[in-house]
């Protein structure tokens, strides 16, 4: 319920408005009144209402001095004027100072019962949107939380004790007798690394999100810039069925949302226990470096890929497949593949040419194939040839009888040494990028219309980029960054001023003194007031 507080200094009105006016009906509580402003100022400061209706016209302090005071400190009161008929310019200067509403003199019960409906109205519809906006920004945050317990889920970081309690402080119910994990990316035919967003990738993104939403057996995670992961979690006898559903439904959606992008998907094998996630992970990498060597095969699992397991090493080359060697495969992984793929990536290459590697002169075509392609891409990169071979020890395997060993070093090295090289002209990009939001955050954080979509605007890139770009180069989301920024310039403020928590939450960004404290309270450990009585110290 709204809280009014009413200041007239005749006390025949403001005693008929008060005891009137059926304000629990009209969904407020009646917090106080006063005479005058003088004496009105401290009880609104105790009573902290929501509305406040006051006349212009008074002794000791008028309406006008009283609602510049109040909007300092509580710069979210919407404030109700009554004015007589001849006070026009006190009237224009009401409205420069931010009043809601005028009501003329003489005053009935419900020409004030329509106003304190449009104002609730209104108050209702703002306080909507800032918890839009805090929903919003938490969900930001806890997407990046889980990926976080989720990286150290799969890197073996955790028991399975610490598993369940974490999971529980991010509101994760992983309770199941099955698990495995998806992987799935797109990304725009011919582009490089620095070019993954597209508007296509964006409407799949969001249409498996929605879907995945709404089952409790799927949790979707942002992986890295254009890979997706998919906790599966489910009872035996179900986890058949959630497989395929969710294989089916991001096969459904590429082929709806973006049918010319290149897209693939790798799915593990179930395991019964949380603690062997570690190695499903490790079996869905295995499966997703696949998608170089079959770039046709979108959907790779142990049943479209085993193949590559099975076969014996020689010097067949008659029955190879030469698809298998055509160097698209190797501008693919050099495009997108990340640096750390490359040593499973490389080995199931071997794995898919193992009939043809008793041949000396198929292992020297695949080294100079991979050296020439590695070349013509760095050189895209700015770097020259000399540069880049400047960078090999490999290269005295050139010509001679190499092992598997051998070949297997001479290909990781190559490729390798162009990702680095790749990555270090793409951390240059986004450090310019980052560097330009940063910037703008930086002078900008106490606007309160800044956001995600405002500063992409300004740098001229997706939102959903910068968002994901952002939190890979800095460790924290864009929200957690501003809020950093905007708590940091409160912290100082308490310090340094005696302004009240309503005026340093206008002063760093935010419109309600009532959110600006839930949030220094959730990021600092106490209340604005709290740090200011400890000296500035968190308590």
């Amino acid at each position: 319920m709204l809280r009014v507080f009413l200041v007239e200094d005749e006390s025949t009105i403001r005693e008929t408005l008060r005891d009137t006016v059926p304000w629990a009906q009209c969904g407020y509580e009646f917090a106080g009144e006063a005479g005058d402003g003088e004496m009105a100022l401290p009880l609104i400061r105790q009573a902290k209402p929501d509305v406040l209706i006051t006349d212009i016209r008074m002794p000791f302090m008028d309406g006008l001095d009283l609602s510049r005071l109040v909007l300092r400190e509580f710069p979210n009161v919407k404030i109700i004027i009554i004015s007589g008929y001849d006070d026009f310019e006190y009237a224009r200067q009401a409205i420069d100072i931010g009043v809601e509403r005028f009501l003329l003199k003489p005053i009935t019960k419900n020409s004030l019962m329509g106003v304190l409906a449009e104002v609730k109205e209104k108050i209702e519809g703002e306080q909507h949107n800032y918890l839009a906006q805090f929903h919003q920004e938490a969900q930001e945050y806890e997407q990046y939380a889980r990926r976080r317990f989720f990286e150290r889920v799969v890197g073996g970081q955790l028991t399975v004790q610490q598993i369940y309690e974490e999971a529980a402080k991010l509101d994760l119910d992983l309770r199941a007798q099955c698990y495995t994990i998806a992987l799935f990316s797109i990304l725009p035919k011919g582009t490089g690394v620095s070019e993954v967003y597209s508007e296509p990738a964006a409407r799949v993104r969001d249409a498996l999100l929605e879907h995945f939403m709404k089952y409790p057996e799927y949790l979707l995670l942002r992986w890295n810039l254009n890979t997706y992961v998919v906790l599966i979690k489910a009872d035996k006898d179900k986890m058949d069925g959630c497989i395929r559903r969710c294989v089916d439904t991001v096969r459904d959606q590429y082929e709806s949302c973006a049918p010319d992008q290149n897209w693939s998907l790798a799915i593990g094998a179930p395991t019964q226990r949380l603690s062997a996630l570690p190695v499903c992970f490790e079996e869905v990498s295995r499966l997703w470096s696949c998608r170089y060597i079959l770039p046709r095969q979108h959907i790779l699992s142990s049943e479209t890929v085993g193949f590559l397991t099975q076969q014996d090493g020689g010097d067949n080359l008659a029955g190879l497949d030469p698809a298998k060697v055509n160097p698209s495969i190797w501008q693919g992984l050099l495009q997108s593949a990340a640096a750390e793929e490359i040593p499973s990536c490389v080995d199931e290459f071997l794995l898919s040419v193992a009939q043809a590697l008793g041949s000396q002169p198929f292992c020297q075509f695949l080294m100079l194939s991979v050296r020439f392609t590695a070349t013509e891409y760095v050189a895209g990169l700015g770097v020259s040839q000399e540069e880049f071979l400047a960078l090999l020890d490999c290269l005295e395997l050139t010509g001679q009888n190499v092992t598997q060993a051998d070949l297997k070093h001479y290909l990781t090295q190559v490729l390798f040494q162009a990702l680095t090289l790749r990555d270090r002209a793409s951390s240059n990009q986004y450090g310019s990028l980052i560097g330009q939001a940063v910037d703008y955050i930086d002078n900008h954080f106490t606007d309160d219309t800044l956001s995600l979509n405002l500063v992409a605007r300004e740098i001229n890139i997706s939102a959903n980029y910068l968002s994901a770009v952002f939190s890979q180069e800095m460790g924290v989301t864009f929200t957690e960054y501003v809020t950093g920024k905007r708590m940091e310039k409160a912290r100082e403020l308490l310090r340094s001023t005696d302004k009240r928590s309503g005026e340093i939450a206008f002063a760093v960004g935010y419109r309600d003194p009532h959110y600006f404290s839930f949030l220094f309270k959730k990021t600092q450990g106490c209340t604005p007031r709290g740090y200011r009585a400890g000296g500035g110290r968190r308590t």
